[in-house]
Formats: C-alpha cells, structure tokens, sequence
C-alpha cells in the first residue's frame, strides 16, 4: 500500500522541474525537489549518497514528513524518502534491544513486538517506552533526527531510549554510533535534524510491558505541575494536562483535564486487547471512534466550548480504564483532514493546524498560562488543542531542547494559507517564544522556521557550534534542507543559503 501510495503521489505531483512535497499537518512548506529517492536498505542508501556526493547534489531526507520547520525539504536537492526501508535486523530478548530499519514507523515496530511475543505477558514482554504523541507515522529516524518525547513522566527525550545507530556519512560512509563508539556523531545527530546524514538503522532500548490504569480529575493550571510530580513520585509512569481551549472562558488556558497512568495489577481488570489498532477489549471502555475524532476537531473549530466539554465528559468517562503501555500510545491522525473541516465550515481560504512546543520551568507553568492566555485572546488567535507535559533533562545530545525538567506545552493553532494568516501565526508563534524566553524558558525547533536570531541564541546559545560541526562533518553541505539554510541566513553565516 505504501508503494501504491507513493506512485500515485509521484504521478500526481511531479512537474517539469522535480516533483513537489510538502508537510502532512502545516502544508505551509511546499518545495520543489528534483527528485525522490526511496532506498530499500543500507546499501540502496550508501550508493544514493555516493552518487549525489559525485554529482554535487544536496539531499535532504524525509521520513513520515510532520516536521513544519522546513527540516526535510530543500529547493532543488534529491529527496531520499527512507519510509522503505523498514525492516527488524534482530531482535535481542535477553537484554531488551531490538535493531530495525530508521524508516519503520512506530505502529509497525509495536506490531511486531506483539506478533513475536504472543503471550504479551505484563513483566515478560518487550515493547517501546515511549514515542511521540498526536500521530504515529513519524519513521523511527525521524524520531531520532527531532529529539521527540512522549508523556512519561520520568522520561528525557527518546535519545535515553536509543543504544545505538549507524550513519550514512557526507563521505558514503556507514559508521556506527553509541555512547561508547563515534559519540560525536551521536550527540549531533540525535536532534541533528538530519544535517549529519541519514540515519540507516536504530537499535532501540525497550521496557517491559505494564498494565495501565488511568486516573482522571479536573484541575487548575496552578496546581497542575504538582498534581503530575506527586502522581510520579506515587509511582505514575505517564501524564499530562490538557488545557481549555475556548478562548472565550474565564478558563481559558487556565482549567483542564490531569490524566495520569499507573500500573495496574493483572487481576485489577480485563487487560487491553494486543492489537495496534485498539488500546483495550472491554466492551464497557470509552473510546473515541473516528466519527466522533472528526467530530471533535470539527467543533475545535465551530464551537470550542461545546468542543472542550464533550472532551472532558468522555475522560472523566475513562476514570479507572486500563491500557496497555505501549497501545495507549497510539493516536488517532487522519491525513488531509482539514480539507473536510473546511468544506463543513464553508472555509473561504484553506487552512491547516500548525504546533508550537514550549518549555518553561514547572514552577512557572501557571503564570506562562496565564500570560499566554491574555496574548492569544489578545490576537484571536484560534487554538484548537493544547497540553502540557513533564520532562525530564537530557544531558546527552549537542543541541538539547529540554536543558533542564521543564514543563512542555503544546499548541495546536490554526492557521489560514493566505498571506495575513501566515502573518498571524508568525507573529503567534514568536510571540510565545517571548513569553517562554522571559521566563528562562525555550521553543521546540522542529515546528517553525519563524524565530528571530536573538530568539534563536537565547535558546539555543551552542547554535553556532552545531554549525561548525556541521562544516567539519559536511563541509561540502551535501546534507542540506530549508530549515540548515534558514539558520544560515539568521546568522548570517558567508556561505547562506545556496541555489540550486
């Protein structure tokens, strides 16, 4: 189906000079390449870099293709898409490793460990630790390359759960990188974004599956980091805190829903049935259905109030459910949904959602919302889900997002596709960026190429470095994409953006 899906894309996009791509969620970065590779393993992907290194090609490389800041694409360069090569290497149930392809997606990767390990036994099965919320068909690369996170509550972004990986070099090289092996390259291109080269294969660190029991309560943006740090110091794996969306609440921003996931014991419940697809079997379960999905994002839009409350009923609903910890994960995400959300609007312009993350210190999580709350209401910015998670540091990569145990929060924003919506959400996105910057805080990069120079090295102070690095690494930029260039062009570094 993925190769179906991919001709038709092919056929329906290529123009006379390349073939067009774009982001699944934003659409804001469409971007003519010259053309798209899809190797189906290691050495498809070694003679594909060889061969644009002989030729001066730039490559840029995509994987499920949700990053909005421009990371994988590049005007004119060789697209390497690596959602092909998707294969399990090994698979090491001693120890909890498994080595697979970087173009697996994550429901493919938890497939597997279900069909491997029939039994999916609490204690005695393997599977992920976390993965990144909101959609699941991000490749593993990708994953990697933007530095995600989950909802744990005890968990540093994904490069905790990462042992090792190999890389294709500027020079075609595969080299192997860990803590103890290349630790250069490690640490730059986990949330290198690619710049470093593709990565070809992941060898992930797993945990043992756990029974989940989700607790639910309402609470106050006040109250809401410590409610989390209690539930985690009780023993709680995962959690967040998912904010009022209606900008025209008293509680706007400032009430919402803490859900947090303890284990559970197996004789507590009928356990979650083993499928990708479903994170339980009890008929009594609240789930969302895909009608109700739609449903809900459609009155994001239309009706935020009514929106909220039917969201906060079907949780509170969900009080004392039980989940598998690796199927909880997964999310319901549509390609293209917005096209029917504007058709049901009567939409004049198109639009699509755009996310922001940001990062402040847990004690300052209210007053960032209360701040945030008096901005968006100010500029009538639209938001259409929003939540808050915990982080824990990561003292691991070169270009870390998470500096110390922040609090994350996520917009979800819409955005119009004419020239003043686009101006609108520029001016949305860098405004919180201030609001975070002024509570010592920081901004996720993988959503937006928006950001001022002074926001960028209030943030990111070792920027500069990472371009060095970049320089001795790849001094020819083979690796390129929009995003390297508009960092390049923010820093005015001689070499800027190149034509193609």
């Amino acid at each position: 189906m993925n190769r179906l899906s991919n001709l038709i894309d092919m056929l329906v996009n290529t123009t006379p000079l390349g073939e067009l791509v774009n982001d699944r969620h934003s659409r804001l970065n469409p971007t003519v390449v010259a053309r798209v590779e899809r190797p189906g393993c290691t050495f498809d992907l070694v003679q594909i870099v060889r061969d644009c290194k002989r030729t001066g090609s730039k490559i840029c490389i995509a994987g499920g293709r949700h990053a909005m800041g421009g990371q994988q694409f590049a005007a004119g360069a060789v697209l390497v898409d690596m959602t092909e090569m998707r294969q399990v290497h090994y698979f090491d149930r001693k120890n909890g490793l498994i080595k697979v392809d970087a173009g697996m997606r994550w429901p493919e990767l938890i497939d597997y460990l279900q069909h491997t390990q029939s039994d999916r036994a609490v204690g005695r099965t393997w599977t992920i630790r976390q993965k990144q919320t909101g959609c699941d068909t991000l490749s593993l690369g990708g994953a990697l390359s933007a530095n995600v996170h989950g909802r744990g509550l005890h968990s540093p972004p994904i490069v905790a759960d990462v042992e090792s990986f190999e890389l294709v070099t500027a020079g075609g090289d595969v080299v192997n990188c860990s803590r103890t092996e290349n630790i250069d390259l490690f640490v730059l291109a986990i949330g290198g974004y690619g710049m470093f080269g593709p990565i070809a294969t992941a060898t992930l660190r797993l945990a043992p599956l756990t029974l989940l029991r989700r607790s639910v309560q309402v609470a106050t943006s006040d109250i809401a980091v410590d409610l989390l740090e209690r539930a985690a110091a009780d023993g709680a794996l995962y959690g967040d805190f998912q904010f009022n969306i209606d900008h025209d609440s008293k509680d706007f921003l400032q009430n919402g829903i803490v859900s947090t996931y303890r284990r559970a014991s197996e004789t507590e419940a009928i356990a979650p049935a083993n499928s990708v697809k479903s994170g339980n079997n009890n008929d009594e379960h609240k789930a969302l259905s895909l009608d109700d999905w739609h449903e809900l994002v459609y009155l994001a839009h239309a009706d935020k109030a009514r929106a909220f409350q039917k969201y906060q009923r079907h949780y509170l609903a969900s009080d004392g459910q039980t989940y598998w910890s690796d199927t909880f994960q997964l999310a319901t995400y549509l390609d293209d949904y917005h096209r029917h959300i504007d058709h049901r609007l009567g939409a004049q312009c198109p639009g699509t959602e755009m996310i922001s993350e940001l990062y402040v210190p847990r004690h300052c999580l209210a007053l960032f919302l209360e701040r945030a709350s008096t901005f968006l209401k100010s500029e009538k910015a639209s938001v259409i889900y929003g939540t808050v998670r915990m982080i824990e540091k990561d003292t691991e990569t070169f270009l870390p997002w998470a500096t110390e145990n922040f609090a994350c929060i996520v917009f979800n924003l819409h955005v119009d596709h004419s020239p003043a919506g686009q101006a609108a959400a520029r001016r949305w996105f860098c405004g919180l960026i201030d609001l975070a910057v002024s509570l010592k805080g920081s901004y996720y990069l993988t959503y937006h190429r928006w950001a001022s120079a002074p926001q960028l090295l209030a943030c990111y102070p070792q920027i500069e470095r990472f371009l060095e690095r970049k320089e001795r690494n790849d001094p020819d930029q083979i690796f390129y994409s929009d995003w390297f260039g508009y960092l390049l062009s923010l820093l005015k570094k001689d070499n800027g953006p190149l034509a193609f």
